[in-house]
């Protein structure tokens, strides 16, 4: 049952708001704190530090877990039907361009850093680089972010503290709380960890450059991970500075409330707050929801889509707007792509390549 089955089922059904499988990643300082969050059993009993739950990668597409495309991948859908599902953006894009996720960061992540778009000698063929956010869903006493690095820090003292085991001493650093909205360029230093668990919207990239892995031993391979400190220092932003928590923009007070947390030229990103029914999605471009408290439902052309904690939601260009109506209170972020952008569209509810293995591709 490939692509023209797959035909055969569009042509009966016509596309819908689709869910995904999660696709479970193995990290050494996970935990299963996303056992509390998504449906989908964990795998084993080991770390898990991530749930791909919208993936366009290679070797690692989302499956439709919904409807009567259940089993399909994005990829194959977007293949046959890129109009249908990127509406407006289908012209300038091969594949989706976002990688949607969420984190149990028990234990700390490398510190690490993202090549830029532009750094094109630092990114594998096909890759782009890898500009991400953050929303903290859990936080804890011992939570910390770290982001940015402290003034006057240049590639000089970064490596004397690397050498010297001191590399927090250059690092900024915050203790996040549940809500905050953290923006990470590519070209920041940063890390997370301490029991903190966080949605992160990114480019569609898995290109990550080590700085320092806290001495730790990967118990899975006996071994310490690979750094890469000369790619990384390479690609930092050293005039960047040091990085809090984004102060949301309240668009919108009723019959949701509604607050934009991140708006840069990949992506942007919405909170939606309330217990009325409210409008979701836009005509023309696609939109994904991510439900992060409370139950509720999604409503099109006559029927009802549930959508319970942990879910996200594809809802595809020829999908457009539609109603959430909450089972109570609810919190769902919206994310979109930007109004403009090199590959990339959007307007909101303001108007009611190959599998790599190589270690440095993980955080």
């Amino acid at each position: 049952m490939r692509l023209t089955t797959i035909t055969r089922a569009v042509g009966q059904t016509p596309l819908y708001p689709l869910r995904f499988e999660p696709i479970y990643q193995y990290r050494l300082w996970g935990g299963r704190r996303l056992a509390n969050l998504l449906t989908a059993p964990l795998p084993g009993e080991g770390p898990v530090g991530e749930a791909w739950v919208l993936s366009d990668r290679p070797g690692h597409r989302s499956r439709v877990a919904n409807g009567p495309l259940t089993g399909r991948t994005l990829g194959q859908l977007l293949k046959r039907f890129p109009e249908e599902i990127l509406g407006a953006f289908a012209p300038r894009l091969s594949r989706f361009p976002l990688l949607l996720k969420f984190l149990d960061a028990h234990d700390l992540l490398s510190v690490q850093v993202h090549p830029s778009d532009r750094q094109t000698n630092y990114l594998p063929a096909g890759e782009t680089g890898k500009t991400e956010a953050w929303v903290v869903l859990e936080a804890g006493r011992d939570s910390r972010v770290y982001a940015g690095l402290q003034p006057g820090t240049t590639a000089e003292s970064l490596r004397r503290s690397l050498s010297a085991g001191v590399v927090s001493d250059c690092l900024a650093e915050f203790t996040p709380t549940p809500g905050d909205g953290v923006f990470l360029p590519a070209g920041t230093v940063h890390s997370v960890g301490g029991d903190t668990v966080v949605f992160e919207v990114q480019e569609n990239s898995d290109v990550t450059f080590r700085l320092h892995d806290w001495d730790r031993v990967d118990a899975k391979t006996g071994r310490r991970r690979a750094l890469q400190v000369d790619r990384a220092i390479a690609c930092i932003d050293f005039g960047q500075g040091v990085l809090r928590p984004v102060p949301p923009v309240v668009e919108t007070r009723g019959p949701v409330e509604c607050e934009r947390l991140f708006d840069c030229e990949f992506f942007r990103l919405w909170r939606l707050r309330g217990e009325l029914p409210f409008p979701v999605g836009a005509a023309g471009v696609p939109r994904a929801l991510a439900c992060i408290e409370g139950t509720g439902q999604v409503e099109h052309d006559g029927a009802a889509y549930e959508v319970r904690r942990g879910d996200v939601l594809l809802l595809p260009a020829v999908v457009g707007r539609c109603v959430f109506r909450p089972h109570g209170q609810v919190s769902v972020l919206e994310v979109a792509l930007p109004q403009s952008a090199p590959a990339a569209g959007a307007e909101h509810l303001a108007d009611a390549a190959t599998p790599r293995d190589d270690p440095g591709m993980q955080k």
